[in-house]
């Protein structure tokens, strides 16, 4: 039995695509070890089938955590039974990078984002310098590339003559039981209610302007579901127009409970900014959320969310990302006509838009002769 580790920066909580792969390794019978950190109030880990390690830090943030997290995940790795190691994201891809030259183990590069072209990165040039020359020392030596948007394989290719692997960040097929109501969830009857939803509502991701977007629709009741860094600043908003008896803020929940908010909700956004390549060349999991919930969505002109929604027909694509613009394309998507026809084309697309479908490439990267 092959032994794998994976490694993440997160604290596995709410990283639905790395349980995904750890699940369909674990499956495909690889001995698992999913590897993060630990915060303080990091909640209790589910019961999964394969293992865990929560590594406890005495930073959090900024670079002194990543020096540290670099070097704990290092240590760990180098003396820890592994036949592959699977980094995720260019922030874990150093250790596993140097530990599979030391001990001559397998390497599959799993990278969830265009890491480099981050909005939090491009715009501090000594965090620029330092990741973009880790990626420079590793990425031209890699045999094995993951990455999840079109927009990302091309870049990478055009960057360093390497084509990763196309797997995106689609949920799987099953769905999980809607226990709620909108009347247990406080969604109010007689609007349309509109959701906004992510473990990474930060700057760039449109906050700002769908909130005052709620100015120009009356008609309509706002949730923002989930957690980041610009919250503060959307709540402050809200209360400066006076919109919090049609903004409701929940806080992160599970996925299953995350799911009955989606569900009941009539339409969904993914409004991301042109700030960052990140961003441009982003095709985010709540994009495929909206579309397995059967809730049609507002997506912002933004080449990989733009040609999902043109292509299936389950939603509008806003002109700019500007709270006129946003009213605009969410009242039209309002029209019953038009919601109906793109709640059954949701219906349509999450058939073809699977989990299941995405894993056949996975048994490419992972079960095939030379892995």
């Amino acid at each position: 039995m092959k032994r794998v580790i994976l490694s993440v920066t997160t604290d596995l909580y709410t990283d639905p695509r790395v349980d995904k792969v750890a699940r369909f390794l674990y499956n495909k019978g690889f001995d698992v070890t999913l590897v993060g950190r630990c915060y303080a109030n990091s909640p209790a880990i589910d019961k999964r089938p394969y293992k865990t390690k929560r590594l406890r830090l005495l930073f959090r943030r900024s670079f002194l955590f990543y020096a540290e997290y670099q070097i704990r995940l290092f240590f760990y790795l180098l003396f820890k039974r592994c036949d592959l190691l699977v980094p995720n994201d260019l922030d874990t891809l150093l250790p596993n990078f140097l530990i599979s030259r030391l001990r001559k183990k397998e390497l599959v590069y799993d990278s969830h984002e265009y890491f480099c072209g981050e909005l939090s990165i491009i715009n501090k040039p000594i965090s620029y310098k330092v990741w973009s020359s880790i990626e420079r020392f590793c990425f031209p030596k890699l045999k094995k590339v993951i990455t999840v948007s079109q927009s990302i394989v091309e870049q990478y290719e055009k960057e360093y003559g390497i084509r990763p692997y196309l797997v995106r960040n689609i949920p799987i097929s099953s769905k999980p039981d809607i226990t709620a109501t909108r009347e247990s969830l406080g969604m109010p009857k007689d609007k349309t209610v509109v959701i906004l939803q992510g473990a990474g509502i930060n700057e760039g991701r449109g906050g700002e302007e769908i909130i005052t977007s709620m100015k120009f629709l009356p008609n309509c009741h706002l949730f923002v579901v989930g957690e980041g860094t610009v919250l503060p600043k959307l709540k402050s908003i809200a209360s400066e127009l006076q919109l919090n008896d049609r903004i409701s803020f929940i806080p992160r929940q599970t996925p299953e409970t995350l799911f009955n908010y989606t569900s009941l909700a009539d339409i969904g956004l993914a409004i991301d900014t042109d700030l960052s390549p990140n961003l441009r060349f982003s095709l985010p999991n709540k994009i495929f959320e909206y579309i397995k919930a059967e809730t049609p969505l507002v997506v912002s002109n933004l080449v990989e969310r733009a040609k999902i929604v043109k292509q299936y027909n389950v939603g509008v694509v806003s002109t700019e990302v500007s709270p006129e613009a946003i009213a605009k394309a969410i009242t039209e998507l309002s029209n019953p006509e038009k919601l109906q026809q793109c709640t059954e084309n949701c219906k349509k697309a999450a058939k073809d838009l699977t989990w299941e479908n995405e894993e056949l490439v996975l048994e490419k990267v992972y079960c095939s002769s030379n892995t």
